[in-house]
């Protein structure tokens, strides 16, 4: 049987296109593989991982000319360069100013793969790229002006080496790789780069999925988390479930224009434990509690942003600061807390702080188990 036997496209009800199962898949079953369409190795693991195809080991040989890609052998160096090569040039010319995000190097490299590889490939067996949903119209003015600071810097640092469409084709796919690109991440799930996986991006979304993606090296593995059953249409989650039903609808909205109705959603019979407040003798108002909420949810978002541009101990100070805060009201099994205990356990071992860090491992195993 090939990799995408017994799985189908089809229209799911309510949802638009999806994909179903046409065979029964037991617990932990791969249902296909998808490799990368184009992929981009995140900055900050340069030299530690193959650009080609994500290999971690010691000693890859360096670009000869720009000096910033690093690869196992001349075949992955051979492989990468279509992509490379619209960097390498820009990257000896700017220096340390060429630094377009992410999204921009993972935009150009689509761009380039279109030119270069018309025809359908073996990542778009169920669905193309050109067929992405962009959600254009959806968007705000914050996220419109995000696309065109993109737009700016795509013109900036690939003018050389991209035949680009126009600017309205551009709004279009910059739009479409926000709602569908994923990021890939390793074992340890830290990032590792930025991917487009058209036939993953085909499967919708739910809060109680029954699948789940990993990834070896730039391919991705889509298992059975649940018992699957011919006829069932396939889920995955586009979001981190750990939190309670309102800030992952949240969530989703903002990114994906959407609100879940899986039965999570709508029994919500897992908020009450993933909100545990402190058994007080004075119980804190219900205004206390959402203040609380909302100060979490924004820690939880600086904290995301603050990680590039923090030492490790002032990360460190902020997760103690911020549990220090919420510990007053949540208890520590509350998925806030949890998060944050998360982060610090993280920080410390990057700081090789063992202590801390068994501190932070020891108060949260039990409540993510």
């Amino acid at each position: 049987m090939g990799p995408h036997d017994g799985i189908e496209r089809f229209t799911s009800p309510g949802k638009g296109r999806g994909m179903r199962a046409l065979r029964d898949f037991r617990l932990g079953e791969l249902l296909f593989t998808c490799p990368a369409y184009t992929c981009v190795l995140t900055v900050n693991e340069r030299s530690n991982q193959c650009d080609h195809c994500f290999a971690r080991k010691e000693g890859l040989s360096k670009c000869g000319k720009c000096k910033q890609a690093f690869y196992c052998n001349v075949d992955c160096q051979k492989g990468d360069w279509p992509m490379h090569k619209l960097e390498c040039s820009s990257m000896c010319t700017y220096g340390q100013n060429w630094n377009p995000s992410e999204t921009v190097r993972l935009t150009a490299r689509i761009l380039a793969k279109q030119k270069l590889h018309p025809e359908r490939t073996s990542s778009e067996r169920f669905l193309t790229v050109k067929e992405f949903e962009s959600h254009l119209d959806k968007l705000d003015n914050e996220k419109k002006e995000l696309i065109q600071t993109d737009i700016a810097a795509l013109h900036h640092f690939y003018s050389k080496n991209l035949h680009y469409a126009d600017n309205a084709a551009l709004e279009v796919l910059f739009a479409q790789v926000n709602c569908n690109g994923f990021t890939i991440e390793d074992e340890e799930l830290s990032h590792l780069g930025s991917a487009i996986f058209p036939d993953v991006a085909l499967m919708n979304h739910s809060c109680c999925p029954n699948v789940i993606v990993t990834y070896k090296g730039t391919v991705a593995e889509i298992r059975a988390v649940q018992e699957i059953t011919a006829g069932d249409e396939i889920f995955t989650s586009y979001i981190d479930l750990l939190y309670p039903t309102e800030d992952r609808n949240d969530r989703l909205k903002d990114s994906y224009f959407f609100t879940c109705d899986c039965k999570e959603c709508t029994t919500k019979q897992k908020d009450p434990a993933k909100l545990e407040i402190r058994k007080l003798s004075e119980p804190p108002s219900p205004k206390t509690i959402r203040d609380m909420v909302k100060y979490a949810r924004n820690v939880v978002e600086e904290f995301r942003r603050a990680k590039h541009y923090k030492t490790p101990s002032e990360l460190l100070e902020m997760c103690e600061l911020s549990i220090e805060k919420m510990g007053a009201v949540f208890e520590e099994s509350n998925v806030y807390m949890l998060h944050m205990m998360y982060q610090s356990m993280g920080v410390c071992l990057y700081q090789q702080d063992w202590d801390g860090a068994l501190k932070y491992g020891q108060k949260i195993i039990k409540p993510y188990r």
